[in-house]
């Protein structure tokens, strides 16, 4: 079984590392999705260095602000674990709980 998490961000230079190594944390065979809602904030520069220092992190950046949502269906289309959850990045959920949903 093979996870994908799905991180929409926007404007979270300050908690988008710390959410990717706390999801990387949980011991389940995953891939990490970031798609960023073209936050002006620096979160793409740190994106960057998140996916370069990530194998199973993919980064993916809309060309404009488009919402939440548009940002959860380009995640999914990218999507190719057996199981779906949707993280957000400003830490309001808690990777342990993973293994509770699966």
């Amino acid at each position: 079984m093979k996870l994908s998490v799905v991180i929409p961000v926007y404007n979270e230079r300050d908690t988008v590392s710390m959410i990717v190594d706390r999801v990387q944390a949980v011991q389940v065979d995953k891939e990490i999705i970031i798609v960023d809602d073209y936050s002006t904030d620096g979160t793409r520069e740190v994106l960057a260095q998140v996916e370069s220092s990530h194998a199973n992190v993919r980064v993916f950046l809309q060309d404009k602000n488009r919402g939440k949502g548009c940002a959860l269906r380009t995640g999914f289309e990218k999507a190719q674990g057996d199981y779906v959850i949707i993280q957000d990045a400003d830490l309001e959920y808690d990777p342990e709980d993973y293994h509770k949903l699966l």
